[in-house]
């Protein structure tokens, strides 16, 4: 099916392993603490980035489209033999299974990074140059064996990652924002401004979506708080979930989401599209970057604004971090109940100072007052999500808002998690309490048909 063109010995790939100087040898590090590939899997690298190399010199790119992943693995198992032979490495059945998998992810897929992208384990991929990989498994950092052959290689991963979205990275756009097919996020940012080599940062996401069943199931947040959850959903109560970075804002907002009838239209914002909404009646709308002349650029306002000539019943705004924000709020207090936004912030005091601070960069000639009462009349709840030192992401707080006194927006804590030790194996030990207050949004959810016990908010309860 592949033409096959004879090479000459002069033509052969020639390989060079790396030279060992003495410094290297007597210089001692940290990274020496992590698992290092031996000489054989150094080996196995450069056999197959040789043998890659040779099978883009060999083949019809044009054809890969068009074959089934069978069809061309089977291609690839009857080429790998010949360009085999002009190295002096036998290989086992086994490592000749690796190898023709592992060239078949460079044609087809992400190189090195197809193995992790695979792994159901692992929820973050963090590349720092071409010989460092780091994973996150249960909240957890650890180094793996994963490595690109060069800068080189790396660099035609990530550009491959980014032209399929649509966007540029090069020395003068030397970061940017992307995702994967699987809507997992991606970062990436190459030289000059990344010293050391390019870093690349993929945050995966699960391909069956998260539910509040399996965060209460994580013991992220106990099945009370998640009754009381699902009641401010349906009730079309406004919701700002607030935390810091990776501490799971995105996943708890996808989680709550499933509550939306699904007679409703949603419309979601994102700088980059990651929610994963179960509804069939859903708006999905991304940001676009300046091109390559400065022009054309979309922002998260814009959307805003667009959305609102839509007919949204709610609106998602995957993070608001600027000028947007006020847009947002806007649309919480002309009609569009029950939406729903994030925001990065420590507490949720902290996250309605963001918001403030956020209307200020509209530009809008708005005093702080005016701008607090703007958030007060539009946010109904404010969630916290933590990420502990153990890496569990819980809910650490839920609030909700009351009202002004003065200048100050007053903001009663409805439920809270209670830290009280750590144990031998560094697991963060506490539990969830209510505090006693009982909610203003129940009258509403009564309005809905929706009916919560009164035991669930008994003061000082461990619940869970």
């Amino acid at each position: 099916m592949w033409k096959v063109t004879k090479k000459t010995e002069e033509e052969q790939p020639e390989v060079v392993a790396p030279e060992a100087t003495e410094s290297d040898a007597s210089e001692v590090t940290p990274v020496a603490l992590y698992p290092q590939p031996t000489e054989r899997e150094e080996r196995m690298l450069e056999i197959k980035m040789a043998i890659h190399q040779g099978l883009l010199d060999k083949i019809n790119l044009a054809m890969l489209d068009k074959l089934a992943p069978a069809q061309i693995k089977s291609e690839i198992s009857a080429l790998v033999p010949e360009l085999l032979s002009s190295f002096d490495q036998p290989l086992n059945r086994e490592e000749r299974e690796t190898l023709i998998n592992d060239v078949m992810d460079e044609l087809l897929g992400l190189g090195p990074l197809e193995p992790l992208l695979k792994d159901e384990t692992i929820t973050d991929i963090l590349v720092n140059g071409s010989n460092t990989v780091f994973v996150e498994r249960a909240g957890v950092l650890e180094r793996v064996k994963t490595r690109f052959q060069d800068e080189k290689h790396l660099m035609r991963i990530i550009q491959k990652i980014v032209s399929a979205v649509g966007r540029r990275i090069d020395e003068s756009s030397p970061f940017v924002d992307a995702r994967l097919a699987d809507g997992s996020r991606v970062n990436a940012i190459v030289a000059p401004l990344a010293i050391d080599g390019s870093l690349l940062s993929i945050r995966k996401f699960a391909k069956i979506p998260i539910d509040l069943k399996k965060l209460v199931a994580l013991g992220s947040v106990p099945q009370q708080m998640a009754t009381v959850l699902e009641a401010i959903v349906r009730s079309r109560r406004n919701v700002l979930i607030s935390g810091g970075t990776g501490s799971g804002k995105t996943t708890m907002l996808n989680a709550m989401s499933s509550f939306i009838d699904e007679r409703e239209r949603i419309v979601t914002i994102e700088d980059s599209a990651e929610l994963q909404l179960q509804q069939s009646h859903v708006a999905r709308l991304e940001t676009r970057p300046a091109n390559i002349e400065g022009r054309g650029e979309v922002t998260q306002r814009e959307l805003v604004k667009n959305a609102l000539r839509m007919r949204p019943d709610r609106i998602i705004v995957g993070e608001v971090r600027t000028g947007e924000a006020f847009d947002m709020l806007q649309a919480m207090n002309t009609g569009h109940d029950g939406s729903m936004t994030t925001v990065h912030a420590n507490s949720a005091r902290d996250a309605l100072s963001r918001v403030e601070q956020m209307i200020g960069m509209a530009g809008i000639d708005i005093s702080p007052k005016s701008a607090r009462a703007q958030i007060a009349s539009a946010i109904n709840v404010v969630l916290q999500v933590t990420r502990l030192a153990d890496g569990k992401r819980r809910v650490r707080s839920l609030s909700e808002l009351t009202g002004m006194e003065g200048d100050t927006i007053t903001m009663q804590e409805i439920f809270r998690f209670k830290s009280t030790g750590v144990a031998d194996d560094g697991e963060i030990l506490g539990h969830f309490e209510a505090t006693g207050i009982r909610p203003k949004f129940l009258q509403t959810a009564t309005e809905f048909g929706i009916d919560l016990p009164s035991d669930l908010f008994r003061p000082d309860t461990k619940i869970g």
